[in-house]
């Protein structure tokens, strides 16, 4: 079996918190508007831990300092762009080095032009959180559990 044939697709997420409110990041992919939590897909040699600290570097701009690990998929979910594939994803806490100096929008999907791989974060108050805040099923899971971290 070749890598491209591999049945599962990992993703690592990232679960900020500053002054009461919660990173989330609003993408464009697909052809398909999506709310999720920064992150992205784990690269054949990397850790978890490496992956997010990566991703964020890409998507963020700036370092991460993960800390707990707070999830891992316990059901079936197929990817949803990658059809016959399982999609396991595993969520840290983790706290930015530079939380204020972020690009951040207050509106969902802000993007400066609306075309593939465009994104904006933006900070969601904690007591907005819920599972209608973001697109897929995992990430809605995760949502639901904030209240407990």
């Amino acid at each position: 079996m070749t890598l491209k044939q591999q049945p599962f697709i990992i993703r690592v997420y990232g679960i900020a918190i500053h002054d009461g409110h919660l990173l989330v990041c609003d993408e464009y992919w697909f052809d398909t508007l999506m709310t999720k939590l920064p992150g992205g897909g784990m690269e054949y040699g990397e850790g978890t831990r490496a992956c997010l600290k990566r991703e964020c570097m890409e998507e963020l701009g700036q370092d991460v300092y993960v800390t707990d690990h707070v999830y891992t998929t316990d059901f079936f979910q197929e990817a949803r762009f990658a059809e016959g594939r399982q999609l396991i994803s595993i969520y840290y806490r983790m706290a930015l080095t530079a939380p204020d100096a972020l690009d951040v929008s207050v509106r969902p999907f802000d993007f400066r032009e609306k075309k593939e791989g465009a994104m904006r974060c933006r900070w969601v108050p904690l007591q907005k959180v819920s599972e209608d805040v973001f697109t897929f099923p995992i990430d809605k899971k995760v949502a639901g559990m904030l209240q407990d971290l």
